[in-house]
């Protein structure tokens, strides 16, 4: 893949050799994530932050990645904030911001709607998440989380067993990393839900396709030999109504006496947050929060490191972040990390 001046719409656009090389330059930015050492390479770049709809980690994750670049953030948040409540396109919008901004993360509550975006931008775009169809730098984040968290364990994304559990019909991110894992070889898929939450069945056909092995069910016995553990929350805002969602919510929780009891002693436990706590719901207990295992808050800061290495690569400047290295001149405790 061309990355340089590409828009980052969908998973599809990816292959095994373009994920490889993401992970790669994702990798050479922990030293700056870190703050062992700055950069300045986006240095006079603005990145437009357009985020209508509610989000708190894609949306400073990806300031912050730019951040710490050399760049600097102008952001949008809110439907209600934008000339798009007063009628505009889509269009018209993205032909007036892209030309205050180098590149543009967006967010929107609408399928489809960060395309059509794009088809008007004249700078580069990424889906930070377009309704119920994709999050692609989500899934990269949480691919990038399992190969660093099985290779800890010497173990590989291809043959392993993972776990999806919750709402798989609505929830974008196991859409995406369904997409992505589809490109592996020899994985167990065991999917997790009510019946009126199951994966969509174009999801299924692509990993049946690929010759993957798919169990869907409704039951949380049996997956004791699952490598990875996948929560999802119950995605309310794709409901029709609260109510509609109340229904589902907290009937797959996860805590330490359940995972002792379900799965292997290094069983990883991932979720794409924010988890539900809510006692209604509680998704992933906090009994949970000193299991080494826990990879949440890992895969949370993996999503900086994709971000930085998105936007180095869709700005053409890999081969110079190194270049404009400069020293970290307050103290901070990740430096030291």
């Amino acid at each position: 893949m061309n990355f340089t001046g590409s828009n980052i719409l969908s998973v599809n656009q990816f292959n095994r050799d373009s994920i490889d090389y993401i992970f790669s330059v994702a990798d050479k930015m922990q030293p700056y994530a870190r703050r062992k050492t700055r950069t300045r390479v986006l240095d006079g770049a603005i990145l437009g932050n357009l985020f209508f709809e509610p989000s708190t980690r894609t949306r400073v994750s990806f300031g912050t990645a730019f951040n710490l670049l050399g760049g600097e953030v102008r952001e949008t948040t809110g439907m209600e904030s934008s000339a798009i409540a007063k009628g505009e396109s889509l269009y018209d919008t993205a032909r007036v911001l892209s030309s205050y901004s180098d590149v543009i993360a967006m967010r929107h509550p609408k399928s489809g709607s960060v395309k059509e975006f794009a088809e008007g931008s004249r700078v580069p775009v990424i889906n930070g998440g377009d309704g119920a169809n994709e999050h692609p730098t989500q899934a990269l984040l949480d691919l990038y989380t399992i190969q660093k968290e099985l290779a800890y364990h010497q173990q590989s994304i291809d043959n392993m067993h993972i776990c999806m559990i919750g709402d798989l019909k609505y929830g974008r991110t196991v859409h995406s990393l369904s997409t992505l894992l589809s490109m592996y070889k020899n994985i167990k898929f065991t999917l997790i839900s009510p019946r009126e939450l199951s994966m969509p069945g174009s999801v299924l056909d692509t990993l049946e396709n690929a010759g993957h092995r798919v169990t869907v069910t409704e039951k949380v016995d049996g997956i004791v030999d699952a490598d990875i553990v996948y929560q999802t929350r119950i995605q309310q805002e794709r409901f029709a109504s609260p109510e509609d969602a109340d229904q589902y919510r907290g009937k797959f929780r996860l805590n330490q006496d359940i995972y002792t009891k379900h799965y292997k002693p290094n069983t990883v436990i991932m979720h794409p947050l924010p988890r539900d706590s809510r006692a209604e719901a509680n998704e992933l207990d906090n009994d949970l929060n000193q299991n080494p295992n826990l990879a949440i808050f890992r895969q949370a800061d993996n999503g900086v490191l994709i971000r930085m290495a998105l936007f180095a690569l869709t700005l053409g400047v890999v081969d110079q972040v190194d270049k404009h290295q400069c020293d970290v001149i307050w103290y901070s405790e990740k430096s030291q990390q």
